[in-house]
């Protein structure tokens, strides 16, 4: 989820900082805090940031250096004791919103779509791992169904366990992600590792999706596949989707993140990556070992803004290192990760 509210209270600056108006950091700080809730909504959990595969473009492969962690049940729970749903009425206002100044529809497929219609209502129960090798995934699935809090994961396919995710269509999951690069097993394996596959991968999904279809059960499953500027990409999403032609899946090619260590950097399509970053005023992260994080993309846990085993989520997030945290997008503290080492703009570059 992320903090619908915010977004729309903001959307004159972000019109402004687009036109190419400057502002006064000082007026734009205090605009941004008056249209930040006191109330924390939390982007995501990672549950886990254990993983199996060897991806080429994941950071994880050859930057992470932190140990391995998989989220204690008991402080999962304590997080979602602190967090609510959007409220039926602002997701109303949140939809007509989208259609006015995006054009977004709801029978779309795409990763704009993805986002601005089904990222800002789910918990993402994703990090930098694979939920698929948390045991605890079904019980997470329904204990957040049980506060109407939609949930959400990306996950590596080769994972799945076909009995494992039918008990979390069962137990009320709303959308699954598989990330699938090629319908060639051997293109597959050399861009996400040996543990990859796709023609197994391809027929546990035809069988979850049949058991879905005939429980009747409401997951959505999404189909993807990375942006990865190969020469055969349009080619390779264009076969992708003839072997899910008929199949009642979400599928869309999404643009490649985090391009700032690459040597290939290629334009993004996404509206998320296009636009200023709006995260330390509308959504907040919880990495598996309780800490919160600057955001989603910290791999490392680098920059830590509070413990939730310690502090309530709501002390944390109008807590000083939060609003030092702010200050630092706007003014542009000399040093911060967030504008060395991320492909989205800090408030700092329209200022």
């Amino acid at each position: 989820m992320y903090d619908i509210n915010f977004y729309m209270k903001i959307n004159d600056i972000k019109k402004k900082f687009e036109s190419g108006e400057k502002l006064d950091p000082k007026l734009v700080l205090a605009k941004l805090e008056d249209a930040r809730s006191n109330n924390p909504v939390i982007y995501n959990i990672e549950t886990t940031n254990a993983c199996n595969m060897r991806c080429k473009m994941c950071p994880r492969t050859t930057m992470m250096t932190r140990g391995v962690e998989t989220i204690d049940p008991a402080l999962f729970q304590k997080v979602v004791d602190q967090i609510e749903p959007h409220s039926f009425e602002l997701w109303k206002k949140w939809e007509d919103f989208l259609e006015e100044e995006y054009g977004c529809k709801e029978d779309e497929m795409s990763e704009n779509h993805f986002f601005l219609k089904i990222i800002p209502k789910v918990i993402q129960l994703h990090g930098y791992g694979d939920p698929l090798l948390d045991e605890n995934m079904p019980k997470y699935v329904k204990l957040l169904s049980g506060k109407g809090i939609p949930s959400y994961f990306s996950c590596n396919p080769a994972n799945i366990d076909v009995d494992k995710t039918i008990e979390m269509f069962r137990n009320g999951l709303d959308y699954i992600k598989y990330s699938i690069e090629s319908v060639d097993d051997y293109s597959h394996k050399n861009i996400r590792g040996d543990a990859s596959n796709f023609t197994e991968s391809y027929n546990k999904i035809v069988r979850l999706l049949n058991t879905k279809m005939h429980y009747g059960y409401k997951t959505t499953v999404i189909i993807t596949m990375l942006d990865l500027n190969r020469k055969t990409q349009n080619l390779e999403f264009d076969m992708l989707r003839k072997k899910f032609e008929g199949l009642d899946v979400y599928i869309y090619l999404k643009s490649e993140d985090q391009l700032w260590y690459r040597k290939d950097f290629h334009r993004t399509k996404s509206i998320h990556w296009s636009e200023f970053c709006k995260h330390p005023w509308m959504s907040m992260t919880v990495k598996s070992n309780g800490e919160i994080a600057m955001c989603m993309e910290d791999y490392n846990n680098e920059i830590i803004l509070g413990d939730v085993r310690e502090t309530s989520l709501k002390e944390i997030w109008n807590g000083d290192k939060y609003a030092k945290f702010r200050m630092d997008h706007i003014f542009g503290t000399k040093g911060i990760k967030c504008a060395e080492q991320c492909d989205m703009k800090t408030v700092k570059y329209y200022l």
